[in-house]
C-alpha cells in the first residue's frame, strides 16, 4: 500500500509541474513549439538549372575558337526571378555566328527590337533542345536545316545586353532553361588550342 502511494504522489507531482510549466508559455511561444513546417505556396515553381541529361553534342563555340565568358549562367532562384538565362559571349559586330551542332532553325526573326536565331537540335530528345543567339542579323530562315559551324548570321552592333560587343547564348529544353556551356565537350571548354570540324563537313543534302 505505501509503495502504491508513493507511485501516485510522484505521478501527481509530475502532472503538476507538467501544467506549470504549459501554463507559464505565452500563445505565441506554445504556438512555436507546437508548429509544423509551412508547405510551399502552391504553384511555386522550382528554379530552373543546368539539366545533367544535356548530350555534350557541340563541336563548335557560337562565335570564335574559344571566346571570352563576358557572363555567366546564373538560374533564378524562381521561374520569375533575376538571373542570367545564358551565357554572354565577347564577341565583335559582324562576326559570324555559327550552329554548334545540327539541327533546324526554328525561328529567325526580330524580337524587342533585336535579332535572334533559334535551332532546334538534332537527336536531342523531346522536346528537343533549343539553342538561341543574339543579336544576330539572320542569314537563315525558319525551316533551314543547319550543320555544325554553318552561319546562321552576324551579330548586330548597338546592343546594350554587354558592357561592350557580345552574343548572347541560350538554350532550352521546353520552357525550361538550362546552361549551354553544358553542350560543350571537355575538350572545347579547355583553354589552349580548339578544334573545328570544317563547315562543309558531312553534308549529304541541299537546303529545302
Amino acid at each position: 500500500m505505501r509503495a502504491k502511494r508513493c507511485v501516485r504522489t510522484w505521478l501527481g507531482l509530475l502532472l503538476g509541474m507538467t501544467v506549470t510549466v504549459l501554463g507559464a508559455l505565452t500563445p505565441s511561444a506554445l504556438a512555436r513549439t507546437t508548429a509544423t513546417a509551412a508547405p510551399a505556396p502552391p504553384g511555386t515553381a522550382e528554379p530552373p538549372g543546368p539539366d545533367p541529361t544535356v548530350p555534350a553534342v557541340a563541336r563548335t563555340w557560337p562565335v570564335g575558337l574559344r571566346p571570352l565568358v563576358v557572363r555567366g549562367w546564373e538560374p533564378p532562384a524562381t521561374a520569375y526571378g533575376r538571373g542570367h538565362r545564358g551565357v554572354d559571349l565577347a564577341a565583335a559586330p559582324g562576326t559570324a555566328v555559327r550552329a554548334v551542332a545540327p539541327g533546324r532553325v526554328s525561328f529567325a526573326g526580330r524580337v524587342a527590337g533585336r535579332g535572334v536565331v533559334s535551332v532546334e537540335l538534332s537527336s536531342t530528345g523531346t522536346p528537343p533542345l533549343r539553342t538561341t543567339y543574339g543579336p544576330v542579323r539572320a542569314s537563315v530562315k525558319k525551316g533551314d536545316d543547319v550543320l555544325t559551324g554553318e552561319v546562321l548570321g552576324t551579330v548586330e552592333p548597338g546592343t546594350t545586353h554587354c558592357p561592350t560587343s557580345c552574343l548572347h547564348w541560350g538554350l532550352l529544353r521546353g520552357r525550361t532553361y538550362l546552361d549551354p556551356l553544358s553542350l560543350l565537350p571537355p575538350w572545347l571548354l579547355r583553354r589552349g588550342p580548339s578544334r573545328l570540324l570544317p563547315v562543309t563537313e558531312g553534308r549529304t543534302a541541299a537546303r529545302p
